[in-house]
């Protein structure tokens, strides 16, 4: 972040009290910077001046354009945050149109100042869009999509899945985008613009970007060292002649003629289970076991990565998503090439999408259909407000919300053919049904099934580099986006929350049952909640009139009423209904053959609402620092208390 923007971004208004040849009718210039009248830099319109066409709508006569009225305004400043009587003369009436200016005070108005300076943005529109879409397509969709469409009804899962990405997901997506785009800040400093109280809301998303960065991060070091691992003529998960295999075992792949019993394990399960994570050394969360060097190795070469993929911020982790955005399309479509000349490869596609018309009678198949459009589009971690943010003002943010969410339900849907074409394979060769050979879910489906479906294949090497590769390659984007959401946020450095992180992390032999229960509680419900607040801070305290009026002077046009009835009721009834329904029934977690007790239930309620406590903490301390009585705190703590600068010609004004 050394690059200064320069030109018609960087040119602030103000206003000094000893501005030198300021001349009645006529604007002050002082050092460089244009200076005028703070009593009418408060009105868009006066004297029967006409606001510009892109500045909302003509018929508002006095509104600014962050939510103050015209008459809000205060007594200016002297350039020290010292407010003085003493006003800059003020300019004859013109018949021209009229700027909105602001005057910004004292070491809040240089903050400003030198952020504006210091803001970067995106060489190319292209970089943006992988990097959105790099975020978006994760190893979720790889896994989970596809596991959540078979077991809810196959192709039936499509409708309800279609109408919450319509009427929640995308919504929510678009919101983001565009408040990012127009305020230019992360989640924590853009709550000053929008509603101060809710500014717990960036506080809590930057705890759960860390605990995605603890659990998330440790699931691309097993690829990693699964990637490694590859790099053999014989694949080390085919055979079960090696030190970690039991006598369970079983290789029905092999020549020999090989019945599989309700005991047999698969090499690829002991190779995982065994070697990899070693869970057999672990008795649960009770007794975690020792430190697995190999996965520690592995974690500080994934840290590594990620460090220097944001090094340099948006001018370096652009670049890299042109490698990890594009990487997993080429290898997922030679994967579904090579699935579907696989026998038996139909049976595993008709059982992905054959429809049960009953499942979509149930209420779980809905709050799993929400579920997984939010988690895929992934609203509510902060990314997308802070790659939002380095864009060009009057970026269109609607087309892209469009774009880069129908890509990612479309890699959804596809994946599933990579995925249930092998899983048929597998069947074929086992001789049972689909249901029984795609039991495993998770990571283990890619770890367990898909890798041993793939060591079994001609050139199993080629291909097993491959899939590994295309899976860090999805790990990466997501990894790099929530870092570098961390990055605009805490002091523009996350370097030590990068390798801070890593103590968080489940380098244990027992690790993977630490993962889980992050994976199912850490994020679930605290981002629902974050996001919940966000869609009723920004739609009815910001306002819903004024939310689209920004996105009027950004694009030229305001949002219809389709997504001002999302924005003020459907989105926030779809996030309150996937709230709910996760509380009122929490999954019962188990891994392999560990049950977990009972009590780790209350440990994951209590990592959820470690995060999501920042924002009454946040309310309850912005109420006490606040002067005044009650309502004069309540109502100076819902009211926007810094100015968003608005790109208008050849300067650069702030919307007070």
């Amino acid at each position: 972040m050394e690059k200064k923007a320069t030109g018609k971004e960087t040119e602030p208004l103000t206003c000094k009290k000893d501005a030198s040849g300021c001349n009645k009718g006529e604007d002050c210039k002082e050092n460089g910077l244009l200076v005028r009248n703070p009593k009418s830099a408060l009105r868009l319109v006066e004297d029967g001046n006409k606001v510009h066409s892109s500045q909302g709508d003509k018929g508002q006569s006095a509104q600014i354009s962050n939510g103050y009225s015209g008459g809000q305004s205060s007594a200016p400043c002297n350039g020290m945050g010292e407010v003085e009587d003493a006003q800059c003369p003020a300019p004859a009436a013109t018949t021209t149109t009229t700027t909105t200016t602001s005057t910004t005070c004292g070491a809040e108005g240089q903050q400003q100042l030198m952020e504006l300076e210091d803001r970067e943005t995106w060489s190319k529109k292209i970089d943006f869009l992988l990097s959105v879409i790099g975020y978006a397509v994760d190893l979720g969709n790889v896994w989970r999509f596809p596991y959540i469409c078979y077991q809810n009804g196959g192709g039936a899962f499509l409708i309800p899945y279609t109408i919450m990405a319509i009427f929640g997901g995308i919504p929510l997506f678009y919101m983001e985008l565009a408040l990012g785009q127009y305020h230019r800040n992360g989640c924590i400093s853009i709550w000053r613009k929008i509603c101060p109280i809710f500014k717990g809301i960036g506080f809590a998303i930057c705890i759960i970007d860390l605990y995605i960065a603890s659990y998330y991060n440790t699931i691309m070091a097993w690829a990693f060292y699964y990637l490694i691992s590859s790099f053999t003529t014989e694949l080390p998960w085919t055979s079960c002649t090696n030190a970690w295999n039991t006598g369970n075992c079983t290789n029905y792949f092999s020549k020999d003629n090989v019945s599989w019993s309700p005991h047999s394990i698969s090499p690829a399960e002991e190779f995982y289970t065994r070697q990899v994570l070693q869970v057999h050394r672990s008795d649960g969360l009770d007794d975690l076991g020792g430190i697995s060097w190999q996965l520690t190795l592995c974690l500080l070469l994934i840290f590594t990565i990620v460090y220097f993929s944001i090094w340099k911020g948006v001018k370096t982790s652009g670049k890299v998503v042109w490698v990890t955005a594009t990487f997993p399309y080429i290898i997922l479509f030679i994967l579904l090439v090579r699935g579907a000349t696989l026998p038996g490869a139909w049976r595993g596609v008709l059982y992905y999408l054959k429809p049960d018309w009953q499942k979509l009678l149930a209420t779980e198949v809905w709050v799993d259909a929400a579920a997984q459009i939010f988690f895929s589009l992934g609203p509510g971690f902060g990314v997308l407000l802070a790659y939002a943010s380095y864009n060009k003002f009057h970026n269109n943010c609607y087309q892209d919300a469009l774009v880069t969410s129908t890509v990612n339900c479309v890699t959804s849907f596809v994946s599933g053919f990579v995925i249930f074409t092998v899983l048929g394979y597998m069947a074929e060769m086992r001789n049972e049904d689909v249901s029984e050979v795609a039991k495993d879910t998770g990571p283990s489906l890619l770890f367990i099934t898909y890798a041993e479906a793939i060591a079994n294949m001609p050139a199993s090497t080629f291909f097993a580099i491959i899939f590994f590769l295309m899976l860090l390659t999805l790990g990466l984007d997501s990894t790099v986006s929530t870092q570098q959401c961390k990055a605009v946020n805490l002091l523009a450095d996350s370097r030590h929350w990068i390798f801070g992180s890593l103590m968080l992390c489940s380098p244990f032999q027992g690790g993977a049952y630490v993962v889980k229960l992050f994976e199912e509680y850490a994020t679930g419900p605290a981002v629902l909640t974050v996001v919940f607040l966000e869609a009723v801070a920004v739609s009815w305290f910001y306002g819903i009139t004024q939310f689209c009026n920004d996105v009027k002077e950004m694009l030229g046009s305001a949002p219809g009423w389709y997504w001002r009835v999302c924005w003020v009721a459907i989105s926030p009834i779809f996030l309150l209904f996937v709230t709910c329904s996760f509380l009122s029934n929490p999954p019962e977690l188990r891994l392999f053959d560990y049950n977990y007790p009972y009590w780790t239930t209350v440990v994951g309620y209590c990592i959820g609402t470690s995060s999501v406590i920042f924002i009454p903490i946040y309310m309850v301390y912005r109420l006490v620092i606040t002067p005044g009585t009650f309502k004069e705190r309540i109502l100076k703590s819902i009211t926007p208390e810094t100015a968003t600068e608005i790109p208008f010609g050849d300067i650069r004004m702030n919307a007070v």
